[in-house]
């Protein structure tokens, strides 16, 4: 073409399209292309790129190619042709077809930005620049002419070419309406694509059949009314209610649906307080009977079941449904008022389910987390659940997550509550797409539930539906919101419910009839007051804490706790656990220094002799797996062990494979898992929690990095693990191992805040032990899963004595016959009986300090026992010790400063012993650091000469 060069040729003939699929082709071979084209996308910029990459179009949708002979545009076809064309008119051409592609890309991405969320309407959405066309260069008299887009429209307008104006309509009616959509912000083109495929080709406005739409009616007549209800008949009474949310209720029931039909077996639920009463009758299916008898003051569980009980909306239950055919087992976990805090324990819970069905199976049990706006905010944990949603040892095939945006947290609204857009833009950072929906529009929140629920199965990640609506009370019934909020609340005033409008909706389109919808609301009205009149004379037959995964196991044992079941293995079956533990693959290539930790465990088993603390754990272990337990242990770097002890897995030093000695004991072996988790205490301690409620035949330890990071997960330890039973009959054998010990390391590795645990300790609620021997561990390990029922075990572990020549055990320690010893006695000849002068009754690691210096000393008039456990506290064991020692002076020896340690929780217990062994009137007395504020020094030499000191006046010397 004379007077024409390649590259005006190119932009008309290519227009968008045909660029794209030469940008295409030149991005996996530059050299196919011309060299004029080479250098023009050598210097585009990054929007540029990504134009061209959107105008290419999904790599899964049908399209002929314009390079090879396929459609082209007008202008296109002349130049392919050898038709003469202006320069003019190929550089207009296609420079309207980018323009536009800039202005269909400007709506994929800030579309929201304009969108109708805000049911009230008092969020007025701003016009964007980017979403003006006059941005673009397209003016008024520019709107009409038609411009050649390819791909790039396909689905909003059903062909190549459109008008501005088309295009605009199309898009604001996809973007710009009630729904808003967040996702070209993440980086997986198969995602990024399904969603823009679905939301411009779904067309959800004309998706709801009449049946639908009677349903969806129909739920929301239930929240409602069952809000209203609640409202007349018990006035003033928190219950914190749904009102103004009320689409929940069919949000929930499309999630719940539309997975049962793709296979999905369990949904476990998490959420705050807020509408918890609603979903428990209207999507769990808990009797409506049941909450009335909860709002008179009856309680949730039988007489004769003991327990504190909880507040109604903080419980939970579940059910078992049937979907159209789909089976599928809906529970509700009980959570405390700490916002989010149930949202890691409810992703175990669903690890755990997953493990015990099928791992490669993910998808059919699924995590379905509701949240309050300005938690989802302003908690830390959600990002901390999030963070580890596609992590090896954590990942669970997506959560989905729905946001109740009432648009204020208590008083706090949204320019108070957090930075940023929205709400929910904590959950960009680990690529989860976010749908807003206005709701006031129940079929836009049913499309974008059904929508979510998709997008899980088959993308195996979390998603977020942010539900805009408001709250018509206040934060509980009886509080007055207009003292803070007096705008927000005329407009609330002012507003017909969700149901109202809906219904009126469904009139004007004559899918029901005014008749008929008020005969829905009447006949739901009388159902509710049916169960309120049977809720007076309302019982629960029995608890449902030992169904399931439980059935077998029994309710702990009320009283004083004295016989330990038997926990020893036979000695052939403990040195084929030590075969496996010492040996490698021969073509593993080990690390020098570990083959010589391995041969020197080997010489342990040989001899029988000299078993440390990682071996006796090891062994624990290996006996539980032998016995088809699970075993799951999970932290900050417990692979390898914080001090370099436990390397229950191997790294090969050449190609990073790994080995695990454990899981390679015997063939019929249960499975032992180790993950070093992230750097999160609060949500993988949650995590590992919520693992143990649903399977109490696994072994589930989480292992602090230092005991004191137990601090950032305390919620979970005060509000689930010490009182989540006596709440709400949840039983956990979780074990948390916590390195404690002064060895002049700081006060933020010295102490695992033994006083904090105690502090908790009653009703036999958890184990607290601080123990000495690696035999002892492995008897408390094993005993954890030898009981007929479950309970938390909380362990000082050791650092210094992990490799302490004393803090040994022989082979027999382990062998059957032995148990766990809540107190160990004098292991040393000393004088008799009513020669000992002294008692010293110590626990943990300043026993082997006592140990060396009255040995070094040559005092045989003192004795030093060890307290192993100290909840249960075991008095009777303790008394029996004491007596062999009639006349001797007690006194109580820790490390810990006065206030903290083990002291104010055994002070009056040992006084109560000393009684019980004929002392009476007698007290022990304190050895140990005198109060402080911090745990330890920071100085070694101080903590040193403190060190001394204690022993010394413990010993009688000082």
């Amino acid at each position: 073409m004379a007077g024409v060069d390649i590259l005006s040729t190119a932009f008309s003939g290519a227009n968008t399209a045909y660029l794209a699929e030469l940008y295409a082709r030149w991005v996996s071979d530059p050299g196919s292309v011309d060299p004029s084209f080479a250098s023009l996308f050598a210097a585009m910029d990054e929007e540029g790129a990504a134009v061209l990459h959107d105008a290419e179009g999904a790599s899964w949708s049908p399209r002929l190619s314009m390079i090879d002979g396929g459609e082209v545009a007008p202008v296109a076809a002349k130049a392919a042709a050898g038709a003469p064309v202006s320069v003019e008119s190929l550089h207009a051409a296609a420079d309207d077809s980018l323009r536009a592609t800039q202005l269909i890309r400007a709506y994929r991405v800030r579309g929201h930005l304009e969108a109708r969320l805000d049911p009230l309407g008092l969020q007025i959405p701003k016009p964007h620049a980017d979403l003006d066309p006059a941005t673009y260069g397209f003016g008024p008299q520019d709107l009409d002419r038609p411009i050649y887009l390819g791909h790039i429209v396909a689905n909003l307008i059903g062909t190549r070419t459109a008008t501005i104006a088309q295009v605009l309509d199309a898009l604001r009616l996809v973007y710009c309406g009630p729904i808003g959509a967040e996702f070209m912000h993440v980086q997986d083109p198969a995602q990024r694509n399904w969603l823009q495929a679905r939301l411009e080709g779904d067309n959800w406005r004309a998706g709801a059949s009449v049946e639908q739409k009677k349903v969806i009616l129909d739920h929301l007549t239930e929240a409602e009314g069952f809000e209203a209800f609640c409202q007349k008949r018990y006035v003033g009474t928190k219950r914190f209610g749904l009102e103004g949310e009320d689409v929940t209720i069919p949000a929930l029931h499309a999630v719940i649906d539309q997975v049962a039909k793709d296979g999905v077996k369990s949904v476990a639920i998490g959420m705050p307080h807020r509408g918890r009463l609603n979903t428990l009758v209207n999507v769990v299916r808990k009797p409506y009977t049941a909450i009335f008898s909860e709002f008179a003051g009856a309680s949730f569980k039988p007489d004769d079941v003991q327990g504190s009980g909880d507040v109604k909306y903080h419980l939970g239950t579940s059910t078992d449904v049937d979907i159209d055919g789909n089976p599928v087992h809906i529970s509700l976990q009980p959570n405390p008022s700490h916002l989010e805090a149930v949202d890691p324990v409810v992703v175990g819970k669903v690890r755990a389910a997953q493990d015990g069905d099928d791992p490669h199976a993910r998808g059919r049990h699924m995590a379905l987390l509701l949240h309050g706006d300005a938690a989802f905010a302003g908690q830390g944990l959600v990002y901390e659940t999030m963070a580890m949603s596609q992590l090896i040892g954590y990942r669970t095939g997506g959560t989905i997550h729905i946001v109740v945006n009432n648009q204020i947290g208590f008083t706090t609204v949204s320019a108070h509550a957090f930075s940023g857009l929205y709400c929910t833009d904590i959950a960009k950072a680990v690529q989860a797409p976010i749908l807003h929906v206005n709701g006031d529009e129940p079929e836009a929140v049913v499309y974008c539930a059904r929508l979510i629920a998709d997008f899980r199965q088959k993308f195996a990640t979390d998603i977020v539906l942010d539900v805009v609506g408001y709250r018509r009370h206040g934060h509980n019934e009886s509080d007055e919101p207009a003292f803070t909020q007096p705008t927000m609340y005329k407009a609330i005033a002012a507003r017909p419910t969700v149901r109202t409008l809906y219904a009126d909706r469904l009139v004007r389109e004559g899918v029901v009839t005014e008749a008929q919808a008020s005969e829905m609301w009447d006949a739901f009205h009388n159902k509710l007051e049916e169960s309120y009149q049977a809720a007076q004379t309302y019982k629960p037959n029995k608890a449902d804490w030992l169904e399931g995964s439980w059935e077998g196991l029994k309710p702990p044992p009320v009283g004083q706790i004295d016989a330990e079941p038997a926990t020893g293995v036979a000695v052939e079956t403990l040195r084929k656990i030590g075969d496996a533990l010492s040996t490698a693959p021969s073509d593993f290539n080990i690390n020098p220094k570990i083959a010589r930790q391995l041969k020197a465990k080997a010489a342990m088993f040989k001899s029988g002799e000299g078993i440390d603390w990682a071996t006796g754990e090891a062994l624990g272990f290996g006996s539980l797996l032998l016995e088809k337990f699970r075993v799951r242990l999970s932290g900050e770097d417990c692979q390898r062990g914080t001090f370099s002890q436990r390397h229950a897995v191997l790294i090969d030093q050449i190609n990073q494979n790994t080995y695990a000695p454990l899981n390679n004991i015997d063939a019929g072996q249960g499975i032992f898992e180790v993950y070093n988790s992230l750097l999160s205490e609060f949500g993988v301690l949650g995590f590992e929690y919520g693992y143990s409620l649903a399977d109490p035949n696994a072994l589930v330890l989480w292992e602090g990095q230092f005991g004191d990071f137990a601090n950032g997960a305390q919620v979970i330890i005060d509000q689930f693990i010490a009182s989540g039973e006596t709440k709400w009959l949840r039983m956990s054998g979780l074990v948390l191992l916590l390195p404690h010990g002064y060895e002049g390391q700081g006060p933020e590795h010295s102490s695992a805040r033994l006083e904090r645990f105690l502090q908790l300790c009653a009703e036999n609620n958890m184990r607290v032990c601080n123990i000495t021997t690696p035999a002892n561990y492995f008897h408390a390990l094993r005993r954890q899963q030898k009981l007929d029922y479950r309970k938390p075990l909380v362990i000082m572990t050791p650092k210094s004595l992990l490799r302490h020549k004393l803090a040994v055990s022989n082979l027999e320690d382990f062998a059957s016959g032995t148990s766990f010893r809540p107190v160990i006695g004098e292991i040393d000849p000393i004088a008799n009986g009513d020669a000992v002068e002294r008692v010293v009754i110590c626990s943990g690691k300043v026993y082997y300090d006592l140990l060396a210096e009255r040995r070094e000393r040559k005092l045989d008039k003192v004795a030093i026992l060890r307290l192993e456990q100290f909840y249960p506290f075991p008095e009777k064991l303790l008394a029996e010790q004491l007596a062999l020692y009639p006349k001797a002076q007690v006194v109580w020896c820790q490390e810990e400063p006065e206030n903290m340690g083990g002291w104010c929780f055994v002070d009056r217990r040992i006084e109560g012993v000393m009684a019980q062994a004929g002392r009476k009137g007698g007290r022990p007395d304190y050895i140990g650091r005198i109060a402080a504020a911090s745990p330890a020094t920071g100085l070694a030499r101080i903590h040193a000469a403190e060190q001394a000191a204690l022993v010394n006046q413990a010993l009688g010397v000082g």
